[in-house]
């Protein structure tokens, strides 16, 4: 009985471990949206019709990273590491 507690205590830690890190991803990103992202897409990430930006809410960190290798007007973001591009992506999952 005592190895099962042990085993449900573990994998408890192990759960909460992760979602601290994906909320620290989801903070990081933010941070780099607003810097990066924002000026353009607009603080909610809805876009700007004015300019010609889309919505980017809940695009994956694979749609992101596709369209600033393609993309002419990203030419300036291209030097945004992958681990940037999935932590953007991470917020982008927090909107609503």
């Amino acid at each position: 009985m005592r190895k099962i507690l042990w085993g449900i205590a573990f994998v408890a830690m192990l759960c909460l471990a992760g979602s601290m890190s994906r909320a620290q991803d989801a903070a990081n990103g933010e941070k780099t949206f607003k810097a990066k992202c924002a000026a353009c897409h607009g603080a909610d990430a809805a876009g700007k019709s004015v300019m010609k930006s889309p919505s980017i809410k809940g695009k994956t960190a694979e749609d992101i990273q596709k369209v600033l290798s393609t993309s002419p007007r990203h030419a300036g973001l291209k030097s945004l590491t992958a681990d940037q591009v999935k932590d953007i992506a991470a917020f982008l999952a927090t909107l609503k």
